[in-house]
Parts: C-alpha cells; sequence; structure tokens
C-alpha cells in the first residue's frame, strides 16, 4: 500500500473511494498547472472525465484549466469528506485560491447567503480602495448581494447583479491565483446563489476557476430549475457516491475496533448501515464507546445501537442528555448554521457558562462540532433535531430568534428568515419588518425573497390603513419577474379606499406595463383608459392618458385605429412640452404620424418640442421609473426612419451605457442592444448590426425561451441577414426562435408579417409570400399604417405578382410611391423608387434607378445607396451602357463591401466580370 493509498485508509469517510478521489486530485492539480501521472486503472468513468489530449506525452496528463465538478450522492455517503479532502489538498499548495460555501436547509431563505460565504473573505483581505478597483462600475451594482455596501436604494436587476457577479469572480481568476470554488449541499443553496451559480458555470472552460458542487440528487430544488438542467446535462458527468461495500465497511471496522472483529459482526455492520460511511463511522464509534466484542454474538445489538444514530433514536438519545441540553440543541437547530454560542444561549434561556457545558455535552455526543461557531456534526442531525422540536415550540423559538438576531445587529434578512416560520398574529412590528425586509432584498436583487416576505406580511394582517400600500409594494417587486402575480395585486391595491391619490396612479400605470409584458395590450390600455377617467385634469390624468395611447398605438391589431390616431392628434395638437406629461403625448403623436406614413417633417416637429438641445430631458430618461424606457425608444425611432441616425444612434448609445451602469443587464440592455443594432442596421453598417443583436439575443434568451421580447431581435436579425445575403442564416434565426404565425401582438421593426413575407421571397416559396404579404396589407390599410420603411409589404407584393398580374403590381407600386412621396426622406423615396423600378419595362426601370441613385445619395442609409447602385448598374449592363453600368458597378461594390452586405458584393463582381473588368475577382 502507497503512502497516499495509507492516508486515505486513515480518513474512515474516504473509504473506498480511491476513484472519487483519483478525478477530483486531477482536477485540482490540473487547474494549478501540473501534470501527474495516470494510475494505472481500468476504471472507464475516470478517464470519461479525465480523457488525455492529443500531443500529451504517454502516461502523463496536463488536465484543462478551469471547469465545473459535479458531486452527487444521497446523505451520509461523504460528500463533505471529499470536498474537505479538496479544501486539504488546494490550502498544501501556494498556487491557487480557495473559496468555500455552504447551503442550509435554515439560510435557504437569505439571499446571497453563499455567494457571500464565498467571495466575503478575499473582500474582506482587501481595503476599500482595493475593492473598488476590483469591482469598477459594478461596485453598487454587486456591492448590497456582496454584503459590502448597504443594501439601500432602487431596486436593483437581478440579472444585472449577476453580471456584477460574474465580474467580481473573474477579475479574482484573472488577476490573482487560480480560484477553487467549492459548494457543499448545494441543493440547499439559496435561490440567488444557485441561480448565478448556474448562469455562471456556462463561462467556466476558458478561465483559471475550478467550481466543485456537492448536492443531493434527490433533494435538487425546484425554484432554480435551471440548476437541474446543469446537473442533469451531458455536458458534465457527475462524480456519483456510492455505498460502501461489505468489504470496505469491514475495513472500517477492523481499522477501529481491530483485526479480531469477525466476519458475521462485520456484515451486521454494512446490513444495519446499508454502507451508508456516515452511518457506518457513527455505529462503529458507538460500538467502541460500549466497549462491544466485535464478535457474531454481539451483532445482534446492533441495530439498536444504530437506530440511535438517525431519526427518533437520535432525538431519543438526545433527549437522554437531559432537559437543558435538549433545549440548547433547539436552539442551535433553530439558529441554523454558523452559530454563535451567544445567541443560541439567549434563544434556549440559559446563562454562557451553562450554555458552554451543554455544547460541551453536545460536543461529547457527537451532535455538535465547534467552540468560536458551533455546527452540526452532520446535516442529518441538524434536520433530525429541527424536526423533533414540537411545532407551536419551534414556532416561538422563531419569533425569539427574530428579534435576538435583529437586537445582535444581525440585519433585517436574517430576521425575516425566522419571521416567515411564525404564525400570524396581527403585529405591526412584524409587519414593518418584513416590509423592511423586503426593500432590502429588492435592493440586493432577490424580488422573490421580498416577494415572499410581502405576501407573509399580507398574512399577518397588517392594518387596513397599511394593506392598500403593502399590496402596492408587493405588485412592484414582482413586475420583473412575475407580471401575473403583478397584476394581481395591484388590482387588488387599487380596489382599496386607502391609497393615496399619488400611488394610485403610479399603480395604475405598473399595472398598465405588467398587462403589456404579459402580453395583453387590450387590458393594459383600458385599466389606464379607466382610471384616467376618474382623475383630476392635470400631470397625474395627462400620464394615465400618455399610457393609454401607448399602449393602444403599438398593438398590431388594434381596433379603432383611425380614431385613436384622430384623438391623439387633437390632443396633441396644442402641446409646447412645457413638463414630461405633455413631452410624452407628442412623442406618441410623432410615432403615430410616423407609422401612419405622414410628412416626415411634421412627424420631426413633435419630437422637436420634446428635445432640449438635442437631447432628451432628464424626466425622460432610459431609466427613469415614472415614464419607462419606451417614450426614449419611440424618440430614437422616429429619429431612424426620418434619416436622422446621428441622432439614433446617440439615443441608443445612452441607453445601453444607462442601462450598464444602472445594472439593468436583462430585457432593459437587450431592448437596448436591439435599438443600437437598429440604428447601424439604417446605416449601413450590417455586420456589426448582426454582431450586436447576437449579443441582444443572448441577453434575451437568458430571461427564458419564448419571451416577447425575444421577437424585437429576432425581426431585426432577419432582415438584417436578409440585407447581408444570408438567406439560410435567416432562416435558420427565423426557425430557433419560432418566427411563425401569431406573431407579435406588438409592433416590432420592421413590420413583422411583412418580414416573413420578404424570407419567404428570398427563399423562392412565392405563393407563401403572396399570401403573407397580401394578409400583412390588408391589415395594415385598414389601420391607414403605410410607411414604406417599416412595412414595405406593397413593393414586395407587387414583385411577387407581376409575372402573373402585371397590372395589380404596378398599382401596388404607384401607391407605394405615393405614400413614400407623402414621407419624404430621401431614404423612403430612394428605396420605394428601387423596389418599384423591378416591375417596370426596361427603360422606365433605367429612369427610375437613376432617381434611386440621385436620391440615396443623399441619404445616411448606406445599404440602401449600395443595393440602388448595384441595380442600376445591372440595369445599364442589360441596356448596353457598359461604361456607365462598369461605374456604377465599381461604386455599388465598394459601397457594398463597406456595409457587409455580401449578396450585393457578390452580384456587383459577378455583373463586373461579365462586363469584363480588371482586377475583379470573381464572385464564389
Amino acid at each position: 500500500m502507497s503512502g497516499q493509498q495509507r492516508e486515505r485508509v486513515l480518513s474512515a469517510a474516504l473509504f473506498e473511494r480511491e476513484r472519487e478521489l483519483s478525478v477530483v486530485e486531477r482536477a485540482v492539480y490540473g487547474l494549478c498547472g501540473r501534470e501527474i501521472q495516470k494510475e494505472s486503472t481500468e476504471n472507464e468513468e475516470v478517464e470519461a472525465v479525465l480523457e488525455t489530449e492529443p500531443g500529451e506525452p504517454d502516461g502523463a496528463k496536463a488536465v484543462r484549466e478551469g471547469g465545473l465538478l459535479l458531486v452527487s450522492g444521497e446523505a451520509g455517503l461523504g460528500k463533505t469528506s471529499l470536498l474537505t479532502h479538496v479544501r486539504r489538498l488546494a490550502g498544501e499548495r501556494d498556487d491557487c485560491t480557495v473559496l468555500f460555501g455552504r447551503g442550509s436547509k435554515s439560510a435557504e431563505r437569505v439571499p446571497f447567503t453563499v455567494v457571500r460565504q464565498l467571495l466575503q473573505p478575499e473582500l474582506a483581505a482587501m481595503t476599500q480602495e482595493a475593492r473598488r478597483g476590483l469591482l469598477g462600475d459594478w461596485h453598487d451594482i454587486a456591492g448590497p448581494a456582496l454584503g459590502i455596501i448597504p443594501p439601500v436604494g432602487p431596486q436593483a436587476d437581478p440579472q444585472g447583479v449577476r453580471d456584477g457577479l460574474d465580474w467580481v469572480i473573474t477579475q479574482l481568476a484573472l488577476n490573482s491565483k487560480p480560484l477553487i470554488a467549492i459548494i457543499d449541499d448545494a441543493h440547499w443553496a439559496d435561490p440567488e446563489s444557485l441561480a448565478w451559480i448556474t448562469s455562471f458555470a456556462v463561462r467556466l472552460r476558458e478561465m483559471p476557476l475550478l467550481i466543485v458542487l456537492a448536492y443531493r440528487p434527490e433533494e435538487l430544488p425546484d425554484h432554480t430549475p435551471g440548476f437541474k438542467d446543469l446537473v442533469a446535462g451531458r455536458a458534465t458527468r457527475p462524480v456519483e457516491l456510492r455505498a460502501l461495500t461489505p468489504e470496505a465497511v469491514t475495513g472500517l471496522v477492523r481499522d477501529a475496533l481491530g483485526p479480531g472483529a469477525d466476519d458475521p459482526f462485520c456484515r451486521e455492520v454494512w446490513a444495519v448501515t446499508g454502507g451508508n460511511p456516515y452511518e457506518a463511522v457513527e455505529l462503529i464509534a458507538k460500538a467502541r464507546d460500549r466497549d462491544m466484542d466485535p464478535v457474531e454474538e454481539s451483532a445482534a445489538l446492533l441495530r439498536d445501537l444504530g437506530a440511535a444514530a438517525r431519526g427518533p433514536g437520535l432525538v431519543a438519545r438526545l433527549e437522554q442528555l437531559g432537559s437543558a441540553v435538549t433545549r440548547f440543541a433547539y436552539a442551535a437547530a433553530v439558529l441554523g448554521t454558523e452559530i454563535e454560542p451567544r445567541l443560541a444561549a439567549n434563544l434556549a434561556g440559559m446563562g454562557p457558562a451553562e450554555a458552554d457545558q451543554r455544547a460541551d455535552q453536545l460536543r461529547e455526543a457527537r451532535i455538535l462540532t465547534g467552540t468560536t461557531t458551533l455546527e452540526f456534526v452532520h446535516p442529518l442531525i441538524a434536520t433530525a433535531v429541527y424536526r423533533a422540536i414540537p411545532t407551536g415550540t419551534r414556532t416561538a423559538m422563531h419569533g425569539q430568534a427574530a428579534w435576538l438576531c435583529h437586537d445582535a445587529g444581525k440585519g433585517v434578512a436574517v430576521s425575516a428568515r425566522h419571521l416567515l416560520e411564525v404564525h400570524p398574529d396581527a403585529d405591526v412590528e412584524v409587519v414593518g419588518q418584513l416590509r423592511a425586509a423586503a426593500r432590502e432584498h429588492l435592493a440586493v436583487g432577490a424580488p422573490g425573497a421580498a416577494r415572499r416576505c410581502l405576501e407573509r406580511a399580507l398574512l399577518e394582517p397588517p392594518q387596513e390603513e397599511e394593506r392598500a400600500m403593502l399590496l402596492y409594494e408587493l405588485g412592484c417587486a414582482a413586475l420583473l419577474t412575475s407580471p401575473p402575480t403583478t397584476v394581481n395585486h395591484l388590482r387588488a391595491a387599487l380596489a382599496l379606499p386607502d391609497l393615496s391619490e399619488e400611488l394610485r396612479i403610479d399603480a395604475t400605470f405598473r399595472l398598465s406595463q405588467a398587462y403589456a409584458h404579459n402580453s395583453q395590450l387590450d387590458e393594459a390600455a383600458r385599466v389606464v383608459a379607466d382610471q384616467a377617467k376618474r382623475t383630476p385634469p392635470g400631470r397625474g390624468r395627462m400620464r394615465l392618458q400618455a399610457a393609454h395611447y401607448m399602449w393602444k398605438g403599438i398593438q398590431v391589431e388594434e381596433e379603432d385605429t383611425l380614431g385613436r390616431s384622430r384623438r391623439i392628434a387633437e390632443l396633441a395638437r396644442d402641446l409646447e412640452g412645457r413638463d414630461d406629461a405633455e413631452r410624452t403625448l407628442l412623442v406618441l403623436r410623432g410615432f403615430d404620424g410616423l407609422i401612419r406614413g405622414e410628412n416626415s417633417l411634421e412627424v420631426t416637429e413633435f419630437i422637436d418640442r420634446v428635445l432640449v438641445d438635442g437631447k432628451l430631458p432628464e424626466g425622460l430618461g432610459w431609466t427613469n421609473a415614472e415614464w419607462g424606457f419606451e417614450i426614449p425608444s419611440l424618440v430614437g425611432i422616429i429619429c431612424a426612419y426620418t434619416d436622422r441616425l446621428d441622432e439614433a444612434r446617440e439615443l441608443f448609445d445612452q441607453a445601453v451605457r444607462a442601462f450598464e451602469i444602472a445594472g439593468w443587464s436583462g430585457a432593459h440592455l437587450a431592448f437596448g442592444n436591439y435599438f443600437r443594432a437598429f440604428a447601424l442596421r439604417r446605416r449601413g453598417d450590417l455586420a456589426e448590426a448582426e454582431r450586436v443583436l447576437r449579443k441582444g439575443l443572448g441577453l434575451a434568451h437568458r430571461l427564458g425561451p419564448g419571451l416577447p421580447i425575444q421577437w424585437d431581435g429576432t425581426c431585426m436579425l432577419i432582415d438584417t441577414l436578409l440585407a447581408r445575403g444570408k438567406v439560410d442564416e435567416a432562416q435558420e434565426v427565423a426557425e430557433n426562435n419560432s418566427f411563425l404565425p401569431p406573431y407579435s401582438p406588438v409592433i416590432v421593426l420592421p413590420d413583422a408579417a411583412c418580414l416573413a413575407g420578404r424570407l419567404l421571397l428570398a427563399r423562392g416559396k412565392t405563393k407563401e409570400a403572396i399570401a403573407e404579404l397580401e394578409s400583412a396589407g390588408r391589415r395594415l390599410e385598414e389601420r391607414g399604417r403605410h410607411n414604406t420603411l417599416w412595412a414595405p409589404w406593397a413593393l414586395d407584393l407587387a414583385v411577387a405578382i407581376m409575372d402573373e398580374e402585371p397590372e395589380r403590381a404596378r398599382t401596388l407600386v404607384g401607391q407605394a410611391l405615393q405614400h413614400a412621396m407623402r414621407f419624404g426622406t430621401d431614404t423612403a423615396i430612394g428605396e420605394a423608387l428601387r423596389l418599384a423600378a423591378r416591375v417596370d419595362a426596361p427603360q422606365e426601370r433605367l429612369a427610375k434607378l437613376g432617381k434611386a441613385v440621385t436620391h440615396l445619395r443623399m441619404s445616411p442609409c448606406r445599404y440602401e445607396f449600395a443595393a440602388a447602385l448595384v441595380d442600376h448598374g445591372v440595369a445599364l449592363r442589360e441596356s448596353g451602357h457598359k461604361a456607365e453600368a462598369m461605374e456604377r458597378l465599381r461604386e455599388g461594390l465598394e459601397v457594398s463591401e463597406r456595409c457587409g452586405a455580401d449578396g450585393l458584393v457578390r452580384t456587383a463582381r459577378a455583373e463586373l466580370v461579365e462586363l469584363g473588368a480588371e482586377e475583379v475577382e470573381p464572385a464564389e
């Protein structure tokens, strides 16, 4: 037996764990960049985890840096012992840093408990300046979750907090020694920590960071389904701990009780414990304490002895130690992990000297361990003791623990964990504590925890005058995570008479947002309209009216569109933009005019009344909670479609910066990237637009599959890929993102049905395209929406039907040209002329394309200009104008290459080759 093997045998809990030890040791050595020799083994599971890379020296393994190592097993099988071995192994080295955290049933409801266990020791060792330098812009966003700054301020975006935590641990891993982050009992980790760990795990492959997670497979939490997917996925195979064999248990018995232990005795130890290492070690220890002779005649006593090591037997053994000892153990179980003896003594109702004595007795009985802080020897013991506390006693002790923790300065989050277990009793102080805890949870980015506190406060119940406010807070807490829950609570709040006028207006606005985020746009518009009727004239009423027109105006299938347009035109006619309410209505009027295809100068005049020195007014900023980000988004869209692209680009760049600074890394940042890409697409920077859109869609997908937010990114990306000539990729994006009817009920850019028709045309599915475009055209015509840039259905339909219905095709393009002329921008006119030329005879086509080039040359939209140049060059070649054709095509090729319009580049190159141009690479 080697020295290393002998050391393993001495650790009873690691008995018969050679395979598991080999895996974890290789992972640690690999992270630290050290080659180790392969042991002689035929175990295929080890080799599946640690395969030799091609080119490595024979017999050596240079383990890849970083990764995720899962350790799975039922309670008592030795997960903690294996992780302790990893900690000891890494601790002996000076070339890596070890972080450790442990989930616990008692602290499962305290947000970011495990995160703080992992990272606070490292952060606490730094100066304040060093911590600020490490966190950078994430200091105020992730700091509250880490516990290094007070949890005050507005509601934090959970995704932004997770991104901040990503940054912190990434910087620790890259700027110092490689990290090993060990998390025991991950199945009991708080939801916020587990959600972060789950999302971060996908980034580990290229980092000097090893995360080791131990969990019980039968107790995986429902609150974080992503963690279940992570551990059940094929990417990482867990190290699965199994029960010990009879031979291994025999070795444990003889190692502890002497080589004279006979086979029947050893076999009975295995049978009683089922090969569970923890239970086997406990049973052997009890046999040794009783000086039991390890022979067959004693084997019959083992079952009763084993029962005392778990469940009711353990509790009975505890009670035999006396009521005072039992009371102290109960107090420790209620407090949970990292138990302060002073708090436990106070909770048990005893002085320090007696508490020390009871703690000594529990240590002697192998129930508690530790001195400065106490822990249960094993979670199985903690669970058994906690469940043994009579229900009434347990509830009362949680109530006492809440106030003891509060008085000890533990913070409202820790106190609230205990208050959640207390029976409702109309206690005003309990309601106050739970509301304070909810505010803290929101500030650290834990809306789920805030909801639990507020829902429990509602059951207390609060005083009647406080109930409406509590329902309002509950609705606001759920807005980001559960729009249906928000709807229920805010409707209940609005039904009560005690909500102030200011809060009633705000609750109504937020209720409408929740309906809109849940794709219930009719309800969103209806609720603000109903509340506006009972609101006296003034700023509040105008806010509700603005929300009504916004939710109505962005509906694809809006009823009474023309009537609503008339009403908002009348309302906005005399507004000067004196306050944010007036400015919001002006923006909505401008957007309505844009979609309807009204004169662009009149449309932009509305937003000019809104902007202050060309910038958004302070009250309509991107992160303003009163009006939402939708209003500045509409301003940017209007600028983009009216050829004011510099302003649009600046606005959308500001959006991304504002969302990043605020830590809004979820839906808001996804939208910010969409709009930034939209400006890039309009400018003709197609490659960069594609990159930013894919980033935005990636952010949206982190929030979950099939969300409404994904429609915008999907439509913009398909449109951009079609402009680049990447039809197959556009179709792939459509399939991967369920771009199918029924399309989004909210207006997207470009119109979803029109885009679907264009995609079908590009794929050669003309019949299906005609049906899609005709349907889109009927819907848009009925609602008076004639913007040919946003919804070019008529021009695409004309191309699709020109062979079968040439007269109808000419009628369609004639109407589209009229709408484009009415809108009046160079881009709208030039693009309409370019597309209309496709249905004309050759000479008419040349004239239209020449005019299209003239208009688009003055446009900031470079892709449309490139397309007009290439189309004109092709038409000139077909008409025999070789010199002019070559000039147009060369210019078209140059602009297309700058745009990243690969399809146009191929066409231009092929045409130039056809013309015999020199120094032109043939199209691939």
